[in-house]
């Protein structure tokens, strides 16, 4: 097998080694696994390409590769540049330190490049981790992933699978022997905030301003991947990026329909 690797959190992240380790056993002695992520840390940029700006590739090894632009133009440069006379047969975004799961999809740049792959055509799981201080904590924040990754990618690999469609993948913030198991399910919103605008005065007296993820996974609906992953699951995602609300496309044709200066068009 042959797996194109990408991420959002740069070319140097730890996810990204512990990823390529999970590769290597998938893809088998006689596969082959490469790399193309951002040169730098790329989080939140969600699906954004470098649509205006020329990018930079650098080859850093062999079947190594880093750009400076977004993970989605990994995914785009590795599938159409790097390995356009060897197309990969699976391309795996992460393993992001941070879960992504609810709303994260929309923010997420480890999902944005899984996405752009699934686009293409491509078999595409992104996978995250998920951290927080709490006294079930694993020892390194790493090691549910590190445990489960292997198994985790064989079972998502032989779920079903179409065009334009990736998996998003989990793991929970617990110890490797405390993981509940593998859980399909919905990715659910949160009815509390995702983020916070925390101001911050520098020492020459300049205001700047952060955004601060607040988790609230626990406002999440039950059976959800934030829910889920909260409690310990590994949670696996069917995603589609199709974003027609279908249930209200007739209420909405109905409207159009009353409306006098609709009609008179």
């Amino acid at each position: 097998m042959r797996i194109l690797i990408t991420n959002d959190d740069g070319i140097n992240a730890p996810g990204l080694k512990l990823a390529e380790s999970i590769a290597a056993e998938i893809a088998g002695p006689s596969g082959e696994v490469w790399v193309v992520a951002p040169d730098n840390e790329r989080s939140g940029a969600s699906h954004a390409i470098s649509y205006t700006a020329p990018m930079r590739l650098t080859r850093l090894s062999d079947r190594r590769f880093s750009v400076d632009g977004y993970p989605a133009d990994c995914a785009l440069v590795g599938l159409h540049r790097v390995m356009k006379e060897c197309p990969p047969d699976l391309v795996i975004s992460g393993i992001n330190r941070g879960h992504n799961v609810a709303e994260d999809l929309v923010y997420s740049g480890t999902v944005g490049a899984a996405m752009e792959a699934a686009l293409a055509g491509f078999p595409a799981i992104s996978m995250s981790q998920f951290f927080r201080n709490w006294e079930g904590a694993p020892d390194d924040l790493w090691d549910p992933a590190r445990a489960h990754g292997t198994e985790t990618l064989r079972r998502v690999l032989a779920m079903p699978r179409r065009r334009g469609v990736f998996y998003n993948v989990n793991f929970p913030a617990v110890r490797p022997e405390a993981v509940k198991g593998l859980a399909v399910c919905p990715h659910g919103l949160r009815a509390e905030a995702t983020f916070e605008v925390v101001p911050y005065t520098a020492p020459n007296g300049r205001e700047f301003q952060f955004l601060r993820h607040t988790t609230a996974n626990s406002s999440a609906p039950e059976g959800s991947d934030a829910r889920l992953c909260l409690e310990g699951w590994i949670t696996a995602t069917p995603v589609i990026p199709q974003m027609t609300a279908y249930d209200l496309i007739e209420g909405a044709r109905a409207t159009l329909s009353n409306d006098s200066r609709a009609a008179s068009v």
